[in-house]
């Protein structure tokens, strides 16, 4: 079903052409500012986007001032932020001076950003590929939190994508994941310009991009051409003109755009005696300006191509634009940060009707653009979001599991026991995996909560006894499957990780999937993280502990992310029960103004969970808990220790194995359990004064009085742990992963990396002597 009846009434196009020539003027004054007029202490380049902000200019004027209702949500491309702040910069949102501070200290940010921009910014773009798929995930998010709301969720959710953003292969991951056909709100808008960075893109034909768009389930609208052309094709050998520009290679007709009348007489028929004919009934200078007479620039045409927009399925537009329309470097195949010289800026100024010394000017109240302004404004006004509160989450559950177990299986445990200890909770938990659920121990829990879909679909195993676990589907479920796409898990978890902003409904999204892989979905979860996503990636099986699986599956370097990664903790819990401390932990701080994401890397290993000895005194139990939320704890304390084993993870019963043996030898070690690299590091640079943390876990983990030489030990590159040897300046040495895996037996494994129990002993010895 069409919803052009619920689209605004057409307004009119003299007054918007007016608007879409001040929106280019504006957007090229701002990066003109920063680059020509803005003094530059440090000389370095400053940078902008003319070109490709002048290629978008009239789809987002058209976008704003006559299609969006205020539930509508748009993510920009990267390097149309101008355009974006001189469209708020009419409808009243940012003042002069703030129009001058594109890419200053402070000021209007390179690209969108919805936690940096003064502005309003509906989703945080810049990293390529991430921000023009973020709306689907949003769509999707958003949808879920109306079942915890009641409300029903309604507006578009538009992407504007260049063209070239189409080579990014986690565009094409989001399209062909099997939810977003469901999601007729989605609206991509394609920046048909041709061009990138550095040159014109071959072979990105729109017959292509539409078959491949309309494969994926999508409605296909393309916008090719504006009216002069159309009105052209319509003459006599127009239609022979009009496939013969369709036809042609994307730099030849590029190339055309740089040409005289005369040239564009000689290049354009080329053999066809009809198109030549066609062209000598034109003047030169409207064959100049109607061969850049394309559907992308045409306010007409674009109005015609919202009013088809189909809601029952996701849709494209796919309208053909010029990189630097109406510039002086349109079309330029290396104009992508070329700057106006302030000749061409001059000479554009008086081309649009403008004082180059007085840019920034609106338009009068009482004039009709003045009028469109205002009414755009009020139309768009939001109701201030209102963030509910996130239920709390309990911090202990107050039960310690006993017998042998791992981390991994821990996770499913923990997430049914919210159900029956903190169902406020556990209904607001959701999971999400790349095609890994039963794998990662998450069976228990999908046939307790089910899977979410946009509708009720049959479980045609229901009945079958030998199906253990159950996928049921329905818009009630809470665990999200995505096909094997590690960047598509994580996106989603930044949109549902955002919900507390967006739609006032927090959310505890939970991530899982191979350690390995964490790293591939690193960047784009990071960036989520800075567009102010909340959520928990949970990496698990992990290290070459996995043995058996061989290197390709052994993860080496995550143990460092909590360290690096901004915004985010991270845990390596030892234990079942540190699993649940920490997890709770995580869930405690999300879903609200300054919260944090999490990360945690769990392991297959079997464990003897006596070996935590978890205190049954009540306060002695809460001071442990403490200490593992905090970073770390002594799990073994000598009398007076010769040396200090410090271990984490899947490496602790290793640990404590050297630690008897050293014990045989007349060599006393304290055991110390890191939990946390990342909040130790925390708390030694507030201990210098680096940080506004708080240091007492150093105290605790590694007073001074204890303060003896050190080997670190760890499932993972060793100097994740290096640092701790520091806070005392003691001799260390330090053990860990530095190298691809290896498939064997466990004891093989550790043996060949020199983590096992005989190395820890023989590097203590050396340090000890």
């Amino acid at each position: 079903m069409s919803s052009s009846a619920l689209a605004p009434s057409p307004v009119d196009l003299t007054a918007l052409a007016a608007i879409e020539k001040r929106v280019l003027w504006l957007a090229t004054s701002m990066i003109h500012h920063a680059n020509r007029v803005r003094p530059n202490v440090s000389g370095l380049k400053v940078g902008g986007h003319q070109a490709s902000s002048a290629s978008i200019a009239t789809i987002m004027t058209s976008l704003w001032f006559e299609q969006l209702r205020p539930e509508d949500r748009v993510s920009v491309k990267p390097h149309a932020s101008p355009v974006l702040h001189a469209i708020h910069y009419l409808l009243g949102e940012l003042s002069d001076a703030q129009m001058t501070s594109l890419r200053q200290f402070g000021g209007i940010q390179s690209y969108p950003s919805r936690s940096k921009d003064p502005d309003t910014v509906d989703y945080s773009t810049g990293s390529v590929g991430i921000g023009a798929t973020a709306p689907i995930w949003g769509a999707i998010s958003r949808r879920y939190a109306a079942t915890i709301s009641g409300d029903s969720p309604r507006g578009r959710q538009y992407s504007l994508v260049g063209d070239a953003e189409l080579d990014e292969g986690a565009v094409w991951e989001a399209l062909l994941d099997p939810h977003v056909p469901d999601l007729g709100e989605i609206v991509w808008i394609v920046d048909l310009n041709r061009q990138s960075l550095d040159r014109v893109v071959p072979n990105i034909a729109a017959g292509k991009l539409e078959r491949m768009f309309a494969a994926a389930g999508w409605q296909v609208i393309t916008v090719p051409f504006g009216a002069r052309l159309e009105e052209l094709f319509a003459r006599p050998g127009g239609g022979r003109l009009r496939e013969r520009i369709l036809a042609m290679p994307n730099a030849e007709y590029q190339r055309l755009l740089r040409c005289s009348a005369s040239e564009l007489r000689h290049r354009l028929p080329g053999a066809d005696d009809a198109i030549r004919a066609l062209l000598s009934e034109v003047s030169d200078a409207e064959l100049v300006e109607t061969i850049r007479n394309l559907g992308g620039h045409d306010l007409a045409a674009l109005r015609e191509a919202f009013a088809e927009i189909d809601d029952d399925r996701p849709t494209v537009i796919i309208a053909y634009t010029i990189k630097g329309n109406g510039l002086p470097t349109a079309g330029h195949p290396q104009n992508h940060s070329s700057l106006l010289t302030h000749e061409q800026y001059t000479e554009l100024a008086t081309a649009v009707g403008m004082d180059p010394s007085a840019p920034w000017q609106r338009f009068d109240e009482d004039s009709p653009e003045g009028l469109l302004c205002a009414a755009a404004g009020t139309n768009l006004r939001r109701e201030p979001v209102v963030p509910s509160s996130p239920p709390a989450v309990p911090a202990d559950f107050g039960r310690t599991p006993g017998g042998t177990g791992t981390t991994q299986a821990a996770l499913g445990r923990v997430l049914l026991d919210l159900t029956r200890s903190a169902p406020e909770v556990a209904r607001r938990v959701v999971t999400a995996s790349p095609d890994v659920s039963s794998s990662t121990n998450l069976a228990g829990w999908l046939n307790k909560v089910g899977v979410w879909s946009t509708s009720d679909r049959q479980d045609w195993f229901e009945d079958d006894p030998e199906t253990i676990m159950h996928w049921r589907e329905r818009p009630s479920g809470q665990h999200i499957e995505l096909g094997i796409a590690e960047v598509n898990l994580v996106s989603l978890l930044g949109e549902l990780g955002s919900t507390w902003s967006r739609w006032g409904q927090p959310l505890f999204p939970i991530g899982v999937l191979y350690d390995p892989f964490v790293e591939r979905a690193l960047e784009p979860w990071s960036y989520g993280m800075y567009a102010g996503g909340q959520s928990i990636l949970i990496g698990t099986p992990s290290g070459v502990s996995l043995a058996a699986e061989g290197g390709a599956h052994q993860s080496i370097k995550t143990p460092s992310i909590g360290l690096e990664q901004p915004e985010c903790l991270s845990y390596e819990p030892a234990f079942a029960q540190e699993v649940e401390w920490t997890l709770l932990a995580a869930m405690a701080q999300m879903g609200r103004p300054g919260g944090k994401s999490a990360y945690l890397r769990l392991s297959t290993k079997p464990v003897d969970q006596s070996l935590a000895a978890i205190p049954t005194d009540a306060a002695a139990r809460e001071r442990r808990r403490r200490q593992v939320v905090a970073g770390g704890y002594r799990l073994r304390s000598a009398a007076s220790p010769d040396a200090t084993l410090v271990t984490m993870g899947a490496m602790v019963p290793d640990t404590l194995a050297a630690a008897e043996r050293l014990a045989g030898l007349g060599v006393s070690v304290d055991v110390v359990c890191v939990t946390s690299p990342g909040l130790l590091f925390e708390a030694l640079q507030a201990r210098g004064g680096q940080g506004s943390g708080d240091s007492w876990i150093l105290d605790q983990v590694l007073p001074a009085d204890r303060a003896v030489p050190m080997v670190t030990v760890l499932d993972g590159h060793p100097h994740a742990l290096a640092f701790l040897a520091g806070v005392h300046g003691v001799p260390a040495r330090h053990l860990g992963v530095s190298r691809f895996g290896q498939a064997g037996d466990l004891a093989d494994v550790y043996r060949w990396h020199g983590i096992d129990a005989d190395a820890q002993v023989r590097a203590v010895l050396d340090l000890v002597g």
